[in-house]
């Protein structure tokens, strides 16, 4: 600050003028000097000390305001004051923003889901084209994905008090041209800060190849960990990130300005999170994979328009463009594996026949799995939607895959059927399967939403004709002993032939006996089914042999060599029925020792 006195002339004015500024320079050295030689910080003192020197930085920068082009060597000196003073006020800044900095609700909410991802992980079983487990189907992630119940506010990450030290310091190196480095310290220290989120919510900077090498175990434990760390980031931590920055430079810089400081400070740790999402989404097309992959485009989607927010691009970033790739990289992954989900279907085989005719495990994955998917339903009909949708009798692209899933799967029980050798279980286990997977519909008020009645009401006639192919191939040839043809030689009296009715009940006997031996070991695990198909043998059976026995018993010799061909009661029959479909096989035993 030049002080201009009366002189005899404007020269000597001016030599009064600079000798003032330099012994007023020299006074204010001395103090930045003593401030310095205090090893203390000065923010960590009295309040007023620190004006003080927010005082002697600004009165230097005034000087250098006033000093004229003839006083280089003067304005050489008072710059040399004022950037010890400006890189004393560098270090303040940092040491106020870590001093006050405040530890806030989200970091205890990243804790909590740290424990909650991975505290089921210790019990998954995965999928593999040769291992169907219903149990490894892990649908919708309830408290980690998707729009959640939990809000986030923008919290204070530096204590409030602070706050007005900051500005103070900021405007001071600001006005004095030092904004560059002022800037350059805030967003150095807030990268840290973010970095220490990051490792709060247990996301570690992954290479792609890093994660590209993940087990199953591990990534499916990473992505849920992801899916909630990244609403935590995005709406707890950037958020507030954001609000500290306008705070601090706000009345200072204007809002462009800001948005480039924010954007400095995060955009590496915002591009760390989203880059592990392009590793997953580039990584191979396995079908367990296609739920979590779900999880990350929900997640994502839902958060773009804040992140646009967040990250305008006005101040050069390139956050949203990521975002809008690394969605249109899920949505690829998504459609691949939903494409691999099927071939698999299609590609499982098998040398030998399931034991039983029960529901194949394959039938039990794939029903399970496509029930999982419709918590995505409206994600997959937008992802899954074709630029032409042909089938107008399919009125969702889901449906429309969904079908087609359940077309492939039925092929393949149809190649498993013709393992078995016997007509009779390839149709009970084509009953077994087709009934289970119209009944996983049933079940389902979202599956059968997205199916449809009429793909049930088809299905549900496959599963009853193959039912009635399966009792055609058992008991036909049984219920032909039984029939009157043929009963009586022709040529002869209407009287029926006792050598033709001892080869029907000997035939008979060994054909039950033998439906017996075998279909105790076979299964219905559908109880209601397993009692309606009893219930239809009996009726036919019984029905037939309690006529046949009554019309032809008494042509055989004496009541003694009669029992040896009529060896059961129609009671008898009935009990031997009630053992069949429980999947244990079982000798006959005597009717008398029954």
């Amino acid at each position: 600050m030049a002080i201009i006195t009366m002189g005899a002339s404007g020269e000597a004015a001016e030599d009064i003028g600079v000798s003032y500024n330099e012994v007023r320079l020299g006074s204010l050295h001395e103090k930045i000097i003593g401030w310095d030689a205090d090893e203390s910080m000065i923010w960590d003192r009295d309040p007023e000390v620190a004006r003080q020197f927010l005082r002697a930085v600004d009165e230097v920068q005034k000087i250098i305001e006033h000093l004229g082009e003839g006083q280089q060597e003067l304005l050489r000196y008072a710059k040399s004051v004022l950037h010890m003073g400006l890189s004393r006020l560098e270090d303040e800044f940092v040491h106020v923003l870590i001093r006050n900095r405040q530890p806030i609700a989200s970091d205890r909410m990243s804790e909590d889901v740290s424990f909650r991802s991975t505290a089921s992980d210790d019990s998954l079983n995965y999928y593999s084209s040769r291992s169907f487990d219903e149990e490894s189907i892990r649908g919708k992630l309830r408290c980690e994905s998707g729009t959640g119940s939990e809000e986030f506010v923008t919290v204070d990450l530096v204590h409030p008090d602070a706050i007005l030290d900051l500005k103070s310091i900021a405007r001071t190196m600001f006005r004095s041209k030092y904004d560059r480095e002022c800037c350059q310290a805030y967003t150095s220290v807030r990268k840290d800060a973010l970095d220490e989120r990051l490792s709060a919510l247990r996301m570690e900077r992954l290479s792609i190849e890093e994660v590209l090498e993940m087990d199953w175990r591990d990534l499916n434990s990473t992505i849920k960990r992801w899916c909630r760390a990244l609403r935590v980031f995005v709406r707890a931590y950037l958020a507030s990130e954001k609000r500290l920055c306008e705070l601090v430079f706000g009345d200072l810089s204007g809002t462009t300005t800001t948005d480039y400081l924010f954007h400095d400070s995060s955009e590496r740790s915002i591009l760390q999170l989203l880059s592990f999402g392009e590793a997953v989404a580039i990584g191979s097309p396995r079908p367990e994979k296609l739920f979590r992959v779900l999880d990350m485009h929900e997640v994502l989607s839902d958060l773009v328009t804040e992140i646009e927010s967040l990250f305008p691009e006005g101040a050069g970033s390139s956050v949203a463009a990521e975002c809008d790739h690394i969605l249109f990289r899920l949505s690829e992954c998504v459609r691949g594996t939903f494409t691999e989900f099927k071939i698999a279907i299609q590609s499982s085989a098998s040398a030998t026949p399931f034991s039983g005719g029960g529901v194949h495990p394959l039938t039990k994955y794939v029903m399970n799995y496509i029930t999982a998917l419709v918590d995505y339903t409206q994600t997959l009909n937008s992802l899954l939607r074709s630029k032409d949708e042909t089938d107008r009798h399919v009125p969702t692209p889901l449906a429309r895959h969904l079908h087609s899933v359940a077309s492939i799967l039925e092929k393949n029980l149809d190649d498993r059927a013709m393992l078995y050798k016997d007509g009779a279980i390839q149709n009970l286990f084509k009953m077994n399967n087709i009934c289970y997977m119209v009944q996983k519909v049933k079940d389902s008020e979202e599956l059968r939403a997205v199916v449809g009645d009429d793909w049930i009401r088809t299905y549900g006639g496959r599963f009853r004709r193959c039912a009635t192919s399966y009792e055609r191939a058992s008991w036909s040839t049984m219920l032909s002993f039984l029939k009157d043809e043929g009963v009586c030689v022709r040529g002869g009296s209407n009287a029926p032939s006792r050598a033709i009715l001892k080869e029907r009940f000997k035939g008979f006997n060994a054909a039950f006996e033998e439906v017996y031996r075998t279909q105790t070991g076979w299964i219905v695990p559908k109880l209601e089914l397993r009692e309606d198909l009893r219930i239809s043998i009996s009726v036919k059976l019984l029905q037939a042999y309690r006529t046949f026995v009554g019309r032809y018993a008494s042509h055989l010799d004496g009541p003694r060599r009669r029992d040896g061909y009529v060896k059961y009661c129609p009671e008898d029959l009935e009990g031997y029925l009630m053992d069949l479909f429980e999947g244990v096989p079982k000798a006959m035993m005597h009717p008398r020792r029954r």
